[in-house]
């Protein structure tokens, strides 16, 4: 008589649910609230936080002129709350300094200003208040922040950038090409100078190295054309009659609706660029855009330009055409007390090539994320000689 040992059993067959039809489209339902629910609970959580931090900034502030509140006084109150309330980060001696800091730089600030105080985390208040000193500009940049959502890493950057000497600054003729609003959606999305601080080139950069260094790095680059831009190609190729022409860079701007054609200049702008990016304007408008969208727009990126001559060749063009200059280091354009403290390129190139791309804030077609894949192998294709019409 043969025993039955346990594992002489038969493995009992795996039974399978039959899920309704419905059932993940309930599922991704259900998933999306909850994260939704997550998100303005952090909203909310962050509110109640600077809320309080400034409440008692608020009473630090009061204090500070009656006899006997001295720093003692207040590392004796951060011991004291860090006591009774220990599983609670943030009661240190120097952060109840800095409350008193930021409550007192947001204190005359207006009604609409105190409502956007609380939707920025407290690491950004603290950014503001020490590299941001007057009070206009520093109510510019938390608007943008909250506007954009920027994260500190990129508050930072704008920050050290001057962004706000550079948003809206580049010449153009939208007010003559453009209706309005468009007009002034359209200038506010272009900047004078560009900053690429990531790039490290020599003065005798030639454009297409220009254009390869951007798409290698197109993360950071989407990063400083700022907040719509979405990458569609290098190098797009557009027949017209019998004849090839190749677009530098093409992007379509998603508040904008419109295509965005860019041509990199290693030269001072010269009045023949306005003309071929007339031709390329129309041409894209012409052939890709959809009856949905609106003028696609030009930004002619330079070395360098005089206001006088950009004026002149703008003037009676048909088709909306920014120009302004680009820069490969930050520390060019920012004032003498700072550039010690700033990075050289060679050291910005090191980091990025060390840590590998920055996360970036911006939407972006699949190509784009397609592109940084295999960035090498695009920035080394060439498209074959014959066919190639080059701009001067």
């Amino acid at each position: 008589m043969v025993s039955k040992g346990l594992n002489s059993e038969k493995p009992k067959a795996r039974s399978f649910l039959a899920l309704p039809a419905d059932y993940a489209g309930l599922l991704r339902e259900l998933k999306g609230r909850i994260r939704s629910t997550q998100a303005k609970a952090a909203v909310l959580v962050n509110r109640a936080l600077i809320d309080l931090y400034l409440h008692i900034g608020r009473r630090l502030a009061e204090q500070e002129s009656k006899k006997g509140w001295g720093e003692k006084v207040v590392e004796k109150l951060a011991s004291d709350l860090r006591a009774a309330f220990p599983s609670i980060r943030g009661f240190s001696r120097s952060n109840l300094f800095h409350m008193r800091q930021v409550y007192l730089a947001w204190a005359d600030a207006d009604e609409s200003v105190q409502q956007l105080v609380g939707l920025i985390p407290w690491g950004h208040h603290l950014l503001l208040v020490a590299r941001v000193q007057k009070p206009a500009i520093r109510i510019w940049y938390l608007q943008q922040a909250v506007v954009h959502g920027w994260s500190r890493a990129v508050l930072t950057f704008q920050i050290e950038s001057r962004l706000h000497k550079r948003q809206g600054k580049a010449l153009s003729n939208f007010e003559q090409t453009l209706l309005s609003p468009q007009s002034e959606l359209a200038q506010q999305t272009l900047k004078d100078p560009y900053i690429f601080d990531f790039l490290s080139l020599g003065p005798d950069i030639q454009e297409r190295q220009l254009e390869q260094a951007l798409v290698v790095h197109v993360q950071r680059f989407l990063l400083e054309l700022g907040v719509g831009f979405a990458f569609v190609g290098r190098q797009v190729h557009l027949a017209v009659g019998e004849e090839d022409f190749y677009l530098d860079l093409l992007f379509y701007h998603l508040k904008l609706r419109c295509f965005v054609v860019i041509e990199l200049k290693a030269v001072p702008f010269k009045p023949e660029f306005a003309g071929k990016m007339n031709f390329y304007l129309s041409a894209v408008d012409a052939k890709l855009r959809h009856a949905d969208d609106r003028p696609s727009i030009g930004l002619l990126l330079c070395k360098s330009k005089e206001r006088l001559v950009v004026e002149y060749a703008l003037r009676g063009l048909a088709k909306p055409i920014g120009v302004a200059e680009w820069e490969t280091r930050i520390v060019e354009s920012l004032p003498d007390e700072l550039k010690g403290s700033l990075p050289t390129v060679e050291e910005l190139v090191e980091e990025l090539e060390s840590h590998g791309p920055q996360s970036n804030t911006h939407t972006r077609p699949a190509s784009a994320t397609k592109l940084e894949k295999d960035s090498a192998r695009s920035a080394t294709r060439s498209r074959p000689a014959s066919t190639a019409k080059r701009k001067g």
